[in-house]
């Protein structure tokens, strides 16, 4: 008899429903986690500076003390550690020295014992391990903050993984999101450089997306649906992503299908192992699947991170992990679809003015709609023209804020999370499609505007006729 799971029919509404504690006001237990915080970061960055102190002439204090604050997050565990991660990923946000030190948190953290990813998994699926499956690997693929990922094989021999969460996850990040606010908005009255840099608003944001990703189903409904949407136009079989095991998926576990490659930072496209591979191709038909999803279905891929775009054995790219995820509906589409369209067709940044306005990202009576356009132009301009290798986003979107603060606008999550994916693809292009202009490219835009794309290949082939 075919084994079924709690999720074998999908799961119900209640179990999508997204749990959040509030993060403005410390538990009872709180106290005692923050003096446990304040003391590893005391600690560890006065142990830092006076290393530094003892070496003076190798590197800035700030360097030191940057360290220091990175040592006390890998101490403080996976919670710390995902703040630091967000740190890294986060250039123009931050002090240089410490987002630089951050980088050390992308690194793996150390996997929870085998014992407990058994119970875990009898726990939520009813069995043990070697009931379940006809081969499980106690030894972890690749362990993260919030859970790790473990093979298996399914008993009809079909390869998978199954990720778990860690056991206590949830109320251990409740506390230290609540602890590290906590610190956050103090640090904000007493520091410009903090006020200016607001973790504060990181922390809500990181609180936010954290209780996403802690609902398993949740995460695997969405990679579901990601991969049901990515066949829409019958134009992506390049793109894919991991099929949902239902049958083998609960509260704390999801079972997908096992792939086979490698992350997109770990291609060499210059070695000479890699002439068949066709970095622009790769990277095209990424970009347009996650364009596609953002601009047309509204919902994308928000964590686009090496670890989590893969090119694949066969040659296809793959999308992992969907714990985090951006919507954009209404108003928001239409913004970007607005940029796109600008960017790719006739560069009139004034059609942009008015979404500008309306979502309050730029408030009413500010600035004259002609004197915002052009400032838009200045900042986009670059990415019009030049190969992505050639010009810098993380510069851009510092630009883009600065503009807003000029206005005493905010920066909105779902501009700061398409551009943090925007980064993420900057960096895979250097490697493979240095001289690929993004803007240039209508065909990731085919599914988009399809009218539009197909009169700019029209008049393109007219115009190549008529020089023949």
């Amino acid at each position: 008899m075919t084994f079924r799971g709690p999720y074998a029919d999908g799961p119900s509404p209640a179990d999508l429903e997204i749990v959040s504690p509030r993060l403005d006001r410390l538990a009872w237990k709180d106290p005692a986690r923050l003096v446990v915080v304040f003391f590893a970061l005391f600690w560890h960055t006065v142990r830092r500076l006076a290393l530094w102190a003892a070496r003076r002439g190798e590197k800035d204090w700030r360097d030191g003390a940057a360290h220091g604050v990175v040592d006390a997050f890998e101490a403080l565990g996976p919670t710390y550690v995902k703040l630091g991660q967000v740190v890294a990923s986060s250039p123009g946000i931050f002090p240089q020295q410490l987002a630089d030190a951050a980088l050390r948190c992308l690194d793996e953290v150390p996997p929870i014992a085998g014992a407990e990813v058994r119970r875990i998994l009898a726990e939520d699926l009813g069995g043990r391990p070697e009931d379940l499956f006809a081969a499980f690997d106690d030894a972890p693929l690749s362990a993260a903050s919030i859970g790790q990922v473990h093979a298996c094989r399914l008993p009809d021999g079909r390869d998978a993984v199954v990720k778990v969460q860690r056991p206590g996850i949830a109320a251990l990040m409740a506390t230290d999101l609540r602890v590290a606010y906590f610190f956050a908005r103090r640090l904000e009255r007493i520091s410009k450089v903090m006020r200016a840099a607001r973790p504060s608003a990181m922390i809500e944001d990181l609180h936010s997306v954290t209780f996403q990703e802690l609902n398993s189903a949740l995460e695997a409904k969405r990679q579901h649906d990601f991969l049901q949407r990515l066949h829409s136009f019958g134009d992506n079989e390049g793109v894919t992503a991991p099929e949902v095991y239902w049958d083998y998926c609960g509260p704390r576990v999801i079972c997908m299908q096992r792939m086979y490659g490698i992350p997109l930072d770990a291609i060499d496209a210059s070695a000479s192992g890699a002439r068949e591979i066709d970095g622009p191709d790769l990277l095209r038909r990424g970009v347009k699947a996650w364009v596609e999803a953002a601009l047309v279905h509204g919902v994308f891929h928000g964590d686009v991170h090496a670890g989590n775009l893969w090119m694949l054995d066969d040659g296809r790219i793959c999308y992992l992990d969907f714990g985090i995820m951006g919507e954009l509906h209404g108003p928001w589409q239409e913004l970007m679809k607005d940029m796109f369209y600008t960017g790719m067709f006739d560069a009139d940044f004034g059609r942009m003015v008015p979404h500008y306005r309306s979502l309050g990202i730029i408030p009413e009576g500010t600035g004259t709609d002609a004197e915002i356009a052009m400032r838009l132009q200045l900042v986009f301009g670059p990415l019009l023209k030049s190969g992505m290798a050639g010009i810098s986003i993380g510069k851009t979107i510092t630009m883009l804020l600065d503009m807003a603060k000029q206005y005493d606008a905010e920066s909105p999550r779902e501009l700061v999370l398409i551009s943090k994916q925007l980064l993420y693809f900057e960096r895979y292009s250097k490697n493979l499609a240095p001289n690929w202009v993004l803007f240039a490219d209508k065909s990731i835009a085919r599914n988009v505007f399809p009218e539009a794309v197909a009169a700019a290949e029209a008049k393109e082939a007219e115009a190549a006729k008529a020089a023949e």
